[in-house]
């Protein structure tokens, strides 16, 4: 490969890396505000946690459509659509900020304006997760398909670097732009920081529409170029990929997990009382990207994405049980263990499910995206699980935290599942 090639290839990388980073930072911000609802509205835990539900709900109703917005202006365009979504978006979290700065008496929001508070903070939660996933059915396939598939688990966590050290520093950003610790801050600290980061994610966009980015098509997917992918070549519908339909739902539950690990530590931090909660998000932060540096380093010339795969659900099957057992003030470190199980499930399931499509690769990658929706349901249902333990079993709040960790064992079973035998599956 001569210097223009390497070129060639390089800016996109950097380009792309800089907008997972934008997805990771603008998830992120979620870690910050949970917990902020729970101690500003005085919400429950499974109230609180449908920011996320909410959130991710939108790769559900609007991941496969995208791909149709993908096909009709390109990705470049789409990239920068997504971030004028999430500008209006974050406008739109200081409308329920600013109405309960106005209604707080002793530091509490009236309870005649806590539910239209919620439901606004829900609503600018669904639009940034719009925003997510038109930047997701983007770049996502892009990265995949801008080299050569076997090496897509490299390029993947070289980009997942970028995403998740993006989720404590939204954190960090966030608290240092209030200028106060999470414990101290109220809901109407937030009105400032978020007219200032839709700022900077409107000029991004902007920027987005000059960035050297080229229209690229995986192998098989031009008109024309159909005997170049052959196992897709006679296929009529995306559901004849079982390889994909599996990878669906192992990407579900992975997400799911993946977003426990990234979104609860703070949380986790406030039940045990610990100081400075905000800082916990670098645990499972760092957990990751010490995986994506292995990916980076080792696949494919040591160690096959399949192999990864493997690897990493018996590390997070036998971590989750490992932080089952611990005492619950341990609990949190081993946020780290299944944090970096699952970083490098991401960079595996996505190029594995996504081989050989062809002339299906927008569809496969816009129905993959649609199972980020993953990341809405397990921490709903964990939130459900902690609530009904602190409730109704009577444990104390950091032990019924440490016991709703349990719903990531099945899901991590699943990944292994595919990762032995679900990823080859094939129709003839």
């Amino acid at each position: 490969m001569n210097n223009t090639q390497k070129n060639n290839f390089v800016v996109p990388l950097a380009c792309i890396g800089f907008m997972f980073f934008a997805v990771g930072f603008a998830l992120g911000l979620n870690g910050y505000l949970i917990p902020l609802l729970q101690d500003s509205l005085n919400v429950s835990g499974a109230a609180s946690y449908l920011i996320l539900f909410v959130t991710f709900s939108a790769f559900l109703i609007f991941g496969y459509p995208a791909a149709s917005i993908i096909r009709k202006i390109g990705y470049k365009k789409t990239m920068s659509l997504a971030f004028l979504i999430f500008t209006i978006a974050f406008l739109l979290f200081v409308w329920p900020a600013k109405i309960a700065n106005a209604n707080m008496s002793g530091g509490v929001v009236a309870e005649s304006v806590k539910l239209k508070c919620l439901i606004l903070f829900l609503a600018a939660s669904f639009i940034s997760g719009l925003g997510n996933t038109m930047l997701q059915a983007a770049i996502n396939p892009y990265i995949t398909i801008l080299g050569p598939m076997e090496t897509g688990a490299k390029r993947i966590s070289i980009m997942g670097i970028c995403n998740k050290l993006a989720y404590p520093i939204a954190t960090l950003f966030l608290a240092w732009l209030i200028g106060k610790s999470i414990s101290d801050a109220r809901v109407g600290d937030i009105i400032r920081p978020f007219y200032v980061i839709a700022a900077i994610f409107f000029l991004l966009g902007i920027l987005v529409l000059f960035a050297p980015l080229q229209e690229i098509k995986a192998k098989g997917e031009e008109e024309g170029t159909e005997d170049d992918c052959p196992y897709a070549a006679g296929k009529t519908s995306i559901w004849q990929f079982p390889h994909l339909v599996f990878g669906c739902l192992t990407l579900f539950l992975y997400v799911g997990v993946e977003t426990l690990a990234l979104q609860t530590p703070v949380n986790m931090a406030k039940a045990l009382n610990l100081p400075n909660p905000e800082l916990y998000p670098w645990l499972p932060s760092i957990g990751m990207t010490i995986g994506y540096l292995v990916g980076i380093l080792f696949i494919p010339k040591i160690l096959s994405q399949t192999n990864a795969l493997k690897i990493c659900s018996w590390l997070g099957v036998i971590g989750t049980i490992c932080a089952l057992l611990v005492p619950a003030n341990l609990s949190v470190w081993l946020l780290f263990t299944m944090a970096l199980a699952c970083s490098l499930m991401w960079p595996a399931i996505w190029p594995l499910a996504m081989a050989d499509l062809g002339k299906f690769t927008k569809k496969g990658a816009a129905l993959l995206v649609v199972t980020i929706f993953g990341g809405a349901v397990i921490p709903f249902l964990f939130g459900v699980l902690k609530d009904y333990l602190q409730n109704s079993a009577g444990l104390a709040a950091p032990q019924a935290m440490q016991y709703a960790y349990l719903i990531a064992l099945p899901c991590f079973l699943v990944v292994l599942w595919y990762g032995y035998r679900g990823y080859a599956i094939r129709k003839p």
